[in-house]
């Protein structure tokens, strides 16, 4: 007994010093056991940062989609180095890859196949599965593809050039792309891509063709590893990667990951029932609406006719997409008290409400901020005798709410007291002249139960609270508001996109955010041979960034001759080119896309905090997070969500997978899903 007890004792003392000495983190028997169960896999990337655009590019859709990401700093001072026990460890007894997938700027990130941190990263994801997006790097045969001047290789510009997802693309990773896809060519004079295309080798699979047949976007898999390797250069703000992004990120994660996307597209159209001034060509301003300080020409204003609404109708029908009326019922009313007491285009309107959105503008369109002094211009907000600003009082502005509302439920139209964009978006600070929100602003949305109200995104991009409600950026369309005609349009785009030297106004000089155009459009063709494809690029790259900030236009535009429907025919036209029927267009109602922002508000504070902990051990997803936090997950087609008794399918389909912002089910702390086998 004695013997035995002195051998358990000097085993004990040996474990001891094992573990002091940080050789065994596990007791003998779970060692065995864990040897061969499957490893914890956490849902989070790393990315290798050599401050390149590419590099750059994948960190911002990352972000964008929510995405969990560490960042090394491939150049700085004193950065972690990149070993075993930096990408893996043990936990409960289990192996623990820390990322589940790496983004790097070419092959070899440390400089040299040799370096141990190379080996290191070599090692890491042979072991666990993991795999590696080379940002941007050029063919040759280290990457599995020929070098350009070998078996029809190419390289050089690829501005404006037509490559093809290859059917392995489609039935992988880019799967939600139809057709061809175009590289950017904004200006023939300055080179935007550059790409090297090259002959696959043996293992390596491409998802995206050049012209000539070699490949610029496919899977290296070699060594017992898997590399997804991009030739060609890249910036975030390129249509080619926006379209792209999902597919690489969908293929580093292997379909599972924290974070999702969807293409939003919603439009806007203010003041509806209301009529807009026009502009006035002769003297570059707008009569009526304060900018024309010599009076300008009185011209008639622009507003929508039957025939108008019923076309609306007839276009959301043919394209399948729903147009948000915003309207002043108030300005309506007295429209038709000054035309003989009808009104056919509201009639119309009215008929056909089922088949539109709903949302209250005010009744009058009244200006709810400070009191204008129209006397200057610009416009400056009034004073009282001790220096205090005079604001639009609680009761005028509850009164603008309150009226349209109860207008619109008596005509019995679709509307959500919760929804409401203020006229101009007033109330809400606007500089110069008023720096912040009207005092009385927000008492009056409480009284009305408004929770969402619209806010101007060139102004505010990021949503705010206004009291107890909060902003929905809104994205304005570069279609104005006081036209109705195309060379109308023109004309006014001219005098604020000209220099003065060729006859512009000169705004674009002092605007840094701004570029003057080398000489006016002709007013005749330049709306539809420059302007519509400009407007329609910008939107279009709003839908591709994971964007649910609502468009707007205006009535007008959809008056006369109808001047917004070729810039959205181009946009859903483009778009219909690009997807698949699985990835359609999300058109959401404000208050659904004030909702999306405070989702993501939400989550990004929870990753900042590093509150989540999210991780895949073989088939099943854990996440969990702070309470009341939902988390944005995407998986495979087949995935189930674990309930307190039994499961359920999760998510909704999109892009040829599933996604959801989730919560734990009743009587769990965290969320647990079930891939597929």
């Amino acid at each position: 007994m004695k013997a035995k007890a002195l051998k358990l004792g000097r085993t004990r003392l040996a474990l001891t010093a094992l573990m002091a000495a940080g050789l065994l983190t596990t007791a003998i028997p779970a060692a065995n056991a864990a040897a061969t169960a499957p490893p914890r896999i956490d849902l989070r990337v790393l990315v290798l940062d050599d401050g390149g655009s590419a590099v750059g590019a994948i960190v911002a859709q990352l972000k964008n989609t929510g995405v969990p990401y560490q960042t090394v700093a491939l150049g700085a001072a004193g950065r972690p180095t990149v070993n075993a026990a930096f990408l893996s460890d043990t936990v409960g007894g289990r192996p623990r890859a820390k990322f589940q997938g790496v983004v790097t700027p070419n092959e070899i990130p440390f400089g040299s196949a040799a370096a141990p941190e190379q080996a290191a990263l070599a090692a890491y994801e042979k072991t666990f599965g993991i795999r590696q997006v080379d940002a941007y790097t050029w063919a040759h045969p280290e990457v599995g593809i020929d070098y350009t001047d070998r078996n029809g290789g190419w390289s050089g510009v690829l501005d404006g050039a037509k490559t093809q997802v290859t059917p392995a693309g489609k039935a992988g990773p880019f799967g939600y792309l139809n057709g061809p896809l175009t590289f950017e060519d904004n200006d023939p004079s300055i080179p935007e891509s550059y790409g090297y295309a090259g002959h696959p080798r043996d293992g390596f699979t491409s998802y995206l063709d050049a012209p000539t047949g070699g490949t610029l976007l496919g899977q290296y898999a070699h060594d017992g590893r898997s590399e997804l390797v991009i030739t060609f250069a890249y910036n975030q703000y390129q249509e080619q990667f926006q379209v792209l992004a999902k597919g690489i990120v969908e293929w580093l994660t292997q379909g599972v990951h924290l974070g999702q996307s969807r293409n939003y597209f919603s439009v806007h159209v203010d003041d509806v029932f209301a009529p807009d001034s026009r502009w006035d060509p002769a003297h570059h301003c707008t009569p009526g609406d304060f900018d024309c300080p010599t009076g300008g020409t009185a011209n008639t204003d622009i507003r929508m006719t039957a025939a108008d609404a019923q076309y609306a109708a007839q276009w959301e029908q043919n394209n399948g997409f729903t147009l948000d009326m915003v309207f002043n019922a108030g300005a309506g009313e007295e429209w038709k008290t000054e035309h003989g007491g009808t009104d056919a285009m509201a009639a119309q309107l009215l008929a056909e409400k089922a088949k539109f959105r709903w949302v209250n503008h005010t009744y009058t369109h009244l200006f709810l901020g400070c009191i204008q002094d129209t006397t200057t211009v610009p416009w400056s907000c009034k004073k009282n005798a001790d220096g205090s600003t005079q604001w639009t009082t609680r009761a005028d502005i509850s009164g603008e709410i309150s009226n349209n509302y109860k207008w619109a439920v008596q005509k019995g139209l679709p509307i959500d007291r919760s929804e409401l964009v203020t006229g101009e978006h007033s109330g809400m600070k606007v500089l110069p002249q008023q720096p912040v929100d009207n005092p009385n602003l927000a008492g009056a949305l409480a009284d009305n139960g408004v929770k969402w109200t619209g806010s101007d995104a060139s102004r505010e991009p990021d949503q705010r609270a206004v009291g107890a409600a909060m902003t929905v950026p809104r994205h304005p369309m570069n279609v104005y508001y006081n036209v109705g005609k195309a060379a109308e349009m023109t004309d006014e785009y001219n005098w604020l996109y000209t220099s003065k030297a060729n006859g512009g106004s000169g705004v674009c000089e002092n605007n840094p955010s701004s570029t003057c155009m080398p000489a006016p459009l002709n007013t005749a063709t330049g709306y539809q041979s420059y302007i519509v494809p400009k407007e329609a690029k910008t939107a279009l790259s709003h839908v591709l960034w994971n964007d649910p900030r609502p468009h707007y236009a205006h009535q007008s535009n959809l008056a006369e001759e109808r001047i917004l429907y070729p810039v959205l025919d181009k946009v859903l036209g483009d778009y219909k080119a690009l997807y698949a029927a699985s990835a359609p267009i999300v058109d959401l109602r404000e208050k659904d896309a004030g909702t999306e922002f405070s989702r993501r508000a939400s989550w990004d504070k929870a990753l900042a905090a590093g509150s989540v902990t999210a991780y895949r051990i073989g088939n099943t997803v854990t996440v969990q997070g702070p309470r009341g936090v939902a988390a944005p997950i995407t998986a495979p087609e087949g995935t189930r969500k674990q309930l307190f008794v039994g499961s359920t399918v999760f998510g909704t389909a999109y892009a040829g997978a599933r996604s959801d912002w989730s919560s734990p089910e009743l009587f769990q702390s965290a969320i647990t899903l079930k891939l597929p086998a």
